[in-house]
């Protein structure tokens, strides 16, 4: 069997080609601009391209023909009418990646599945997704082009650390909290439900529909089985860095207001997504693909990533003064703001 990866290289795709390669035995193709190198497996093909040339990549693909192709980096509508373009006829199945943040907000209810209407005010990177699962669902409907979407929910592997509430230089901020015994901010009263999945158990499920004919037409959410809330999360992630949690709880709609001068966009990620309860029924997954199961647990998963993260200070560690000052002012603000009652 043989696979086209449209990027490869990211969280989630680059344990699937791990997979596929080191235990399933297909010959795996990267189509991308040959960024890091150091996450391919030996035995990789590389075409390396920018996506968006497609002149030049439809000139490097015209004497090729795929079981699979996967796109990990379609954003926006143009981008897989151009994929449309490129690969009908030279594939059996094209696996678009959107995201479970597509699921109506505010949620109708907690329990998610496939069924479950599209529909996010709040966030455009969800409503962008919503435009391209439409464009090519109608292109199978129409034209039978061999679509099959998957929706993956909050997915992590051991270069990350997953939170609520970070700044734009990423997680270690928030951990460097903890270490000092600053407070760190929670969304909401952090009861809200939330899932997480390692990478290698999202790339089980997502391996399972590659060349599976009964996944041709359907949209499929990929996701773990354990659901926690945001207060367990944060409490797991100072379990394992052996310090005690010093949390503050701030509303969604106060952090998004405090936060959108700064650059930091909190009504998509939070209101748009983190801040709503989900608890999704993979039923339809694992109908499909059998093998889907959760093998690492948040828990070991987050000593999996503060391993490497805390060994690869340079990679991973990268500070965020700004980020810090903002929570700080947030939590002095909100201090004077109960002692001025």
């Amino acid at each position: 069997m043989k696979a086209l990866f449209i990027g490869g290289t990211g969280t989630i795709s680059t344990a699937i080609v791990k997979r596929l390669v080191n235990e399933l035995h297909w010959e795996v193709w990267l189509l991308n601009r040959g960024n890091r190198k150091e996450v391919v497996p030996e035995g990789v093909h590389q075409i390396t391209v920018d996506i968006h040339k497609e002149e030049e990549v439809a000139e490097k693909i015209k004497d090729l023909t795929f079981d699979t192709v996967c796109e990990f980096i379609g954003f926006r509508l143009e981008d897989v009418e151009r994929d449309y373009r490129l690969f009908k006829g030279k594939t059996r199945q094209y696996i678009y990646t959107s995201s479970a943040s597509a699921y109506h907000k505010p949620a109708s209810g907690y329990i998610i599945t496939e069924g479950t209407t599209l529909a996010n005010p709040y966030w455009q990177y969800s409503r962008d997704k919503i435009a391209c699962e439409e464009f090519l669902m109608k292109k199978y409907r129409e034209e039978g082009f061999p679509v099959t979407i998957v929706r993956p929910s909050h997915t992590y592997d051991e270069r990350h650390i997953p939170l609520g509430v970070h700044g734009k230089n990423g997680f270690w901020q928030v951990i460097r909290r903890m270490q000092e015994g600053k407070q760190v901010l929670i969304h909401g009263d952090g009861t809200s439900l939330w899932t997480l999945t390692f990478n290698k158990d999202f790339a089980i499920g997502y391996t399972g529909l590659m060349g599976n004919r009964h996944a041709i037409g359907e949209s499929f959410q990929i996701t773990g089985d354990e659901t926690l809330t945001w207060n367990q999360i944060y409490a797991t992630i100072a379990d394992a860095l052996g310090v005690e949690l010093h949390a503050y709880h701030v509303s969604s709609e106060f952090l998004s207001a405090a936060g959108d001068k700064y650059g930091y966009d909190f009504e998509g990620s939070l209101i748009g997504d983190k801040a709503v309860s989900v608890v999704f029924d993979n039923s339809k997954l694992k109908r499909a693909v059998p093998d889907m199961q959760t093998t690492v647990r948040f828990d070991q998963g987050v000593r999996i990533a503060l391993g490497y993260v805390l060994s690869h200070p340079e990679e991973c560690q990268i500070e965020d003064p700004e980020f810090d000052s903002w929570c700080d002012r947030v939590i002095d603000s909100l201090e004077k703001a109960k002692a001025s009652i």
